[in-house]
């Protein structure tokens, strides 16, 4: 099931690269349900923080009518940001499943490991991999086309 959730998240990324947005996106899955996606939109909305992780928590609370993302799964195509792992942690999502790392911003465990901080009251079990190189591929092409530009 992970690779299929991974699929759908990767399917939000093309959407991200054909907008010319870095090629990063995220499903939420509550009871084997998807109730939210997203796709980076910094650029298009002129907006710092139109993460995809955000988002596609913004969408699934409202989904779920509140604030705690219980029960939640996450699938993101690039580790989290120190911005959208504060977000997942303040969401309760309770599982996190992430395609490519990121050792330049990565923030669950590349640069530093957000999620596992014992000072916080809420812990995201994280798992790194999902269809890593498909994750990694979009990435690469989409800054070797930028630099071509």
């Amino acid at each position: 099931m992970d690779e299929m959730y991974m699929s759908l998240a990767l399917e939000e990324a093309y959407k991200a690269f054909s907008t010319y947005e870095v090629p990063v996106g995220a499903v939420i899955v509550h009871d084997s349900k998807v109730i939210s996606r997203g796709y980076n939109k910094r650029e298009t909305l002129k907006d710092p923080t139109a993460h995809a992780e955000i988002i596609a928590i913004k969408e699934a609370s409202k989904y779920l009518g509140g604030w705690r993302l219980i029960g939640c799964t996450m699938y993101v195509t690039l580790e989290p940001c120190s911005m959208c792992a504060g977000a997942i942690i303040n969401s309760r999502i309770e599982r996190l499943v992430i395609g490519a790392k990121d050792p330049k911003r990565g923030c669950c465990g590349s640069v530093i490991n957000l999620l596992d901080n014992p000072n916080f009251n809420h812990k995201v079990e994280v798992e790194f991999g999902i269809l890593k190189d498909k994750c990694s591929n979009i990435l690469t092409e989409f800054f070797k086309q930028i630099r071509c530009k």
